[in-house]
């Protein structure tokens, strides 16, 4: 493996065979490894293929091993940046970090991907919120 990212928020590892580990640390960790697995698990239920899809988890640890989406990209256009995270709402959710640090590039797939969705919210009406990220208001905080 190695280390792709090594952040006050997360470490993450690119295994051998191409898997994404993430260990999620620092300020409000539970929560936001909490709300990452909802939302991708939200997001497969629905059908969305642009976005990494959960293997394995383990709540004790706070460690997540998806799928690999891609390289990640250097730059798109504000416009490209635009479509990609819209698309995401038509599946009901909203990324909330909409930098093009969270996009990759899928060549088998032949597109833009997003990954990392610890700050992003379901936009579905009825969906049961996770109290503990809608009710915080210092969830900006955690993005520095």
């Amino acid at each position: 493996m190695h280390e792709a990212k090594n952040t006050a928020r997360a470490v993450v590892h690119i295994g051998y065979d191409g898997r994404v580990h993430k260990r999620f640390k620092g300020p409000q960790a539970r929560e936001r490894y909490e709300n990452e697995v909802r939302v991708l698990d939200f997001l497969q239920k629905h059908g969305c293929a642009f976005v990494p899809q959960v293997i394995e988890k383990e709540d004790d640890g706070l460690y997540l091993v998806t799928s690999n989406c891609g390289k990640l990209v250097d730059h798109v256009s504000d416009d490209k940046k635009k479509l990609i995270f819209a698309e995401l709402e038509q599946y009901g959710v909203r990324h909330d970090d909409a930098e093009v640090r969270n996009i990759t590039y899928n060549a088998q797939l032949g597109r833009f991907c997003v990954i990392d969705f610890e700050f992003a919210t379901i936009l579905e009406p009825g969906y049961p919120p996770s109290p503990k990220m809608q009710s915080n208001p210092n969830r900006d905080e955690w993005k520095a």
